[in-house]
């Protein structure tokens, strides 16, 4: 049992954000103790992750069992593209309905199965499920991810994305016309207070910042060349979203469901085009390319037309 006292910093927050940072857990292993009655805060057991925190309250965490591991069991992804394979990293293009590697409450595809079923032999550091893992895309997102494969790899790639050493750019069709047509949104994101699976610009959230610029602009819809300068949870979705042009397709983050079918979208028009980092073995500035799926493709031909 840890006995922790809530610092001025975390005052206000909500107990599973506030439980994990205090601890080093991570958010979900925070939810599942709460879950089993495993937080006390002041002596009452809290049963909702989202309970508020105040500076000074004692917070109990019960980590006596361990936490459940996700498998990963090697199966084959179809359309899962290998764009770059040597003795360091992997670079794979990603098709949407596939995640970056198992966890627990997804039963659906991986890049980590994947590789494992082709043989590919990653990096053994990080949790079992997510070794070699250095970034990640969300399920609905398609597009470009890099795997370390060597320990050295893994070690240079991890802190170039903490140090935003790594260049990530997407395409991205929203709604509407942003005006201006090319800037920036700077605004924090944290958990959305009202909703487990969601992000939202919030007061106290992560320093979030995205630009923008028009690619082309269309009759109800606009396609943005977007670069990421922080790498936050649903990110582009959620700074679109803010200035009121979700990603088409995209109903979690207030998509028109009309356009979207229209478009034959059944996730967010959202792929990560173009991935730029030093690689780990040789020191050379590389970066790869991909081009939007048949999905999305298909989606930009109907605006085109309409347009």
């Amino acid at each position: 049992m840890s006995l922790l006292l809530v610092p001025d910093g975390l005052d206000g927050d909500r107990v599973d954000a506030a439980a994990a940072r205090m601890t080093g857990v991570s958010r979900s292993r925070i939810g599942d103790l709460v879950d089993a009655g495993k937080l006390v805060l002041d002596g009452v057991t809290v049963t909702r992750a989202s309970t508020r925190v105040r500076s000074g309250q004692l917070l109990e965490v019960d980590l006596s069992d361990p936490a459940p591991v996700a498998t990963v069991t090697p199966r084959f992804v179809d359309d899962m593209r290998i764009v770059h394979d040597d003795a360091d990293v992997i670079v794979v293009d990603k098709p949407a309905g596939v995640a970056a590697h198992p966890s627990l409450g997804w039963d659906g595809p991986s890049v980590v199965e994947h590789l494992a079923a082709a043989g590919f032999g990653i990096s053994t550091s990080g949790a079992p499920e997510r070794q070699g893992i250095v970034q990640r895309l969300d399920v609905g997102t398609s597009g470009l991810m890099v795997v370390a494969k060597s320990e050295h790899a893994y070690t240079l790639l991890k802190q170039a994305f903490r140090d935003r050493a790594v260049d990530k750019v997407y395409l991205a069709l929203v709604q509407g016309l942003p005006d201006p047509l090319a800037g920036t949104i700077d605004a924090p994101i944290g958990r959305h207070p009202g909703h487990d699976w969601k992000m939202a610009v919030i007061d106290g959230g992560r320093h979030s910042v995205t630009h923008y610029e028009t690619i082309e602009a269309f009759r109800y819809a606009s396609l943005l060349r977007i670069h990421l300068e922080t790498g936050r949870t649903h990110q582009i979705r959620v700074h679109m979203a803010a200035v009121h042009h979700p990603c088409c397709g995209d109903p979690l983050y207030g998509c028109d469901p009309v356009l979207a079918a229209r478009l034959g979208l059944d996730r967010q028009w959202l792929h990560a085009a173009e991935l730029s980092f030093t690689h780990p073995g040789t020191g050379e500035w590389v970066t790869f390319h991909s081009d939007p799926p048949a999905d999305l493709a298909h989606a930009i031909d109907v605006v085109r037309s309409d347009s």
